[in-house]
């Protein structure tokens, strides 16, 4: 549908206006003139719907970051957050935003009662706890509303569950052990090598002990085991303790560097004949998480069942 219509030419640059000049002319007794006039066409076209996001986790560092980021990205708006601290608070606030009149609200039924009745296009993010997370993924398809889940060291058992709920009520969940393309990226390069190396190790550094190995070596290390390949046969059964932690039972051995200041980094290295191959990615702020988890709250909205890993997008 196409308008013709008189509007400021602010406002016209805002709804995608496109400018054309039409010529009118005027005949007086002594002379013809003519002057140009701006005539502006518009094209209506329909909004499409916004994503609302309920933030699960609101209050963590990472929580407040997702705010941030799903309220600067386009298609979506937070418009829920829960979590068991700072109850009440502004979520805005919290996130040193300005005030976006959502508190935090440590009852997430409520809060998925309240947004279903919009019947809007609704997804949880969950931030939460392992131990939990199988009950929120379930209240929030009861609701109507898919997930995405990033919580490390949830467990297998739990994720199998998920699925096969999930895939009974036809609504979708992303579970995904990483946000960060980066460490996805890196995965996949480390496959790639696999299969031209014959020696690995995984060396990884951390700021504190908390969880070590890390669910990323463990995830490249799971990776590169379930390929066939045999590694570090020369030294396969040692039990020097300084050779590192094998993972699996394909020798691929992980060693954890632990510093106060340390940035999160992963680094895998290869070797062959004469050579050396090493692929390293460096986690600096919690930022890092953000572009895949806006990637994965877009996706999700078309998913009718549980898709495990966020690298099935990428």
């Amino acid at each position: 549908m196409v308008l013709k219509i008189r509007v400021g030419y602010m406002e016209a640059l805002r709804l995608g206006c496109q400018f054309y000049s039409s010529t009118l002319h005027r005949k007086s007794v002594i002379a013809q003139t003519s002057r140009t006039r701006p005539s502006i066409s518009c094209s209506a076209q329909p909004s499409q719907p916004s994503i609302k996001v309920i933030i699960n986790g609101a209050a963590k560092e990472i929580g407040r970051a997702a705010v941030v980021a799903v309220t600067k990205a386009r298609g979506m708006e937070v418009a829920g957050a829960v979590d068991s601290h700072l109850v009440g608070e502004d979520i805005g606030k919290v996130a040193d935003m300005e005030p976006l009149e959502i508190p935090i609200i440590n009852d997430l039924t409520m809060v998925l009662g309240s947004i279903s009745q919009s019947k809007e296009i609704g997804v949880v993010v969950d931030f939460t706890d392992p131990s939990i997370v199988y009950d929120n993924v379930k209240q929030a398809i009861a609701f109507g509303m898919r997930s995405v889940v990033y919580v490390p060291r949830i467990k297998l058992d739990t994720v199998t569950a998920l699925s096969a709920f999930c895939e009974k009520a036809s609504m979708g969940c992303l579970v995904a052990p990483t946000l960060s393309i980066g460490s996805i990226l890196l995965q996949q390069a480390a496959i790639s090598a696999s299969f031209h190396y014959n020696n690995v190790e995984i060396v990884e550094s951390r700021a504190n002990s908390r969880d070590l190995p890390s669910v990323d070596a463990v995830q490249i290390a799971n990776n590169l085991s379930n390929l066939g390949q045999l590694y570090n046969r020369e030294d396969l059964t040692t039990d020097v303790k300084a050779r590192g932690q094998v993972l699996g039972e394909d020798g691929v051995r992980v060693h954890s560097l632990v510093l106060p200041g340390l940035p999160s980094s992963t680094t895998v290295h290869f070797s062959g004949p004469g050579e050396i191959y090493t692929i390293k990615h460096d986690i600096t702020d919690v930022q890092s998480l953000m572009p895949g988890l806006i990637l994965a709250i877009r996706k999700v909205v078309r998913l009718k069942n549980l898709i495990y890993g966020l690298e099935k997008f990428l």
